[in-house]
């Protein structure tokens, strides 16, 4: 059985550590679980938006909001030292302060060597614009599977019942390549296929070549080919998940460049919204 290359640069970012916390503790483990190594990004921020500041502004304002940040960040990586000095894993800080503007391809420089990002949901109580910032240049800029943890979830020890949601798409296909280190020790993988398309090449077998590919890496993997029975796909693949019991939700991230560089699409956003066990995704 060939062994996919397993998760050993694990990376999470840090912005705030009490809204953050989860998500410093699901890398933890994570890193623990695949005897890999952790880096934390202690990241303080410079909100000012471009143009805020008009022509022949004091340029003492400028560095009291950089400095602002590096003090910020210097806070971050000394509670993370604190949090991480008593974990018996590989781990390094790396301090960063960036400006909202230049955060994406600041991340994306960072994270391009690591095989996955853990983040905390983007959404909700706690989390604010850079949240959702931090998500998007992992997953478009710097091209890396993103392990999303919310804040009721943890990443279990063995993750045993994993659903893969499939749809054909390149997205899905890399995210289940990403997730394969995961796939292979766990105990039983569904590939769920929403509504397969009628006049597709594999309407007669839907989800048959995945499930092949990943039974020849030695996965226990079944399909699962589900109506759309409920308005929203990500409904139907919510009640998947409670119906599997599921550990682990494994899916591709969609995006589309129209306002901003990049937005994540209704489904994944709602999955993000939805789900309440740790999504591993990839773009």
């Amino acid at each position: 059985m060939e062994v996919a290359m397993p998760f050993k640069t694990i990376t999470t970012i840090i912005c705030n550590m009490d809204a953050d916390r989860h998500a410093l503790e699901a890398a933890t483990a994570l890193a623990r679980r695949e005897e890999g190594h952790l880096d934390v990004i202690c990241l303080g921020l410079d909100r000012t938006q471009p143009g805020f500041y008009y022509a022949g502004t004091n340029a003492m304002a400028l560095q009291d909001n950089l400095q602002q940040a590096q003090t910020e960040s210097r806070e971050i990586e000394s509670q993370v030292t604190e949090f991480l000095r008593v974990q018996e894993i590989s781990w390094v800080t790396n301090p960063l302060t960036a400006q909202m503007a230049g955060l994406t391809p600041q991340l994306a420089h960072f994270l391009r060597f690591s095989d996955v990002v853990v983040l905390p949901r983007p959404y909700g109580p706690g989390r604010s614009h850079e949240h959702e910032e931090i998500l998007e240049a992992a997953l478009f800029s710097g091209h890396v599977p993103v392990l999303v943890v919310p804040d009721t979830a943890d990443v279990p020890q063995n993750i045993e019942r994993v659903v893969v949601a499939w749809n054909e798409s390149a997205e899905a296909l890399g995210a289940v390549r990403s997730a394969l280190p995961i796939l292979q020790k766990a105990d039983v993988v569904d590939i769920t296929i929403i509504d397969p398309p009628q006049h597709g090449p594999d309407r007669s077998d839907p989800g048959g070549s995945l499930c092949q590919m990943l039974v020849r890496h030695g996965v226990r993997a079944e399909v699962s080919v589900l109506a759309k029975t409920m308005p929203r796909v990500s409904d139907v693949l919510c009640r998947q998940l409670r119906d599997k019991d599921a550990d682990l939700l494994v899916m591709g991230a969609y995006g589309h460049s129209r306002f901003r560089e990049s937005i994540l699409g209704g489904a994944t956003r709602h999955m993000l919204e939805l789900a309440d066990i740790p999504v591993l995704m990839s773009h």
